[in-house]
């Protein structure tokens, strides 16, 4: 299987699975428990990709400027700061750890 065949397999997958996603009922997405449960999925799919995006580089785990810069953020957004912010401090401590050499 060629790298080509598997991306044509995962793309009729991906569409197989949303037009499934139209034949379930609406009824039971509206109960508490699976809404609660689709909440909770969006954030846990959205960390995996911040996790996989900060600390992963091939098939290697790397810490370096990145995962400063993802604390300092998170902790601006925790504390409620405009985005612009958010974005601009994460770029400006992750530029200053290499540049100082303290980070890859």
């Amino acid at each position: 299987m060629t790298l080509w065949h598997s991306v044509l397999l995962a793309s009729i997958v991906c569409a197989a699975l949303k037009t499934a996603g139209y034949l379930v009922p609406p009824a039971w997405f509206e109960a508490p428990r699976p809404s609660r449960t689709i909440d909770l999925l969006t954030v846990a799919l959205l960390s995996a990709l911040v996790v996989v995006q900060t600390l992963g580089v091939g098939q290697a785990i790397v810490v370096d400027a990145r995962v400063p810069a993802v604390l300092v953020a998170g902790g601006l957004l925790a504390l409620r700061a405009p985005f612009l912010v958010v974005v601009l401090a994460a770029a400006v401590v992750a530029a200053l750890l290499r540049l100082l050499g303290l980070a890859a």
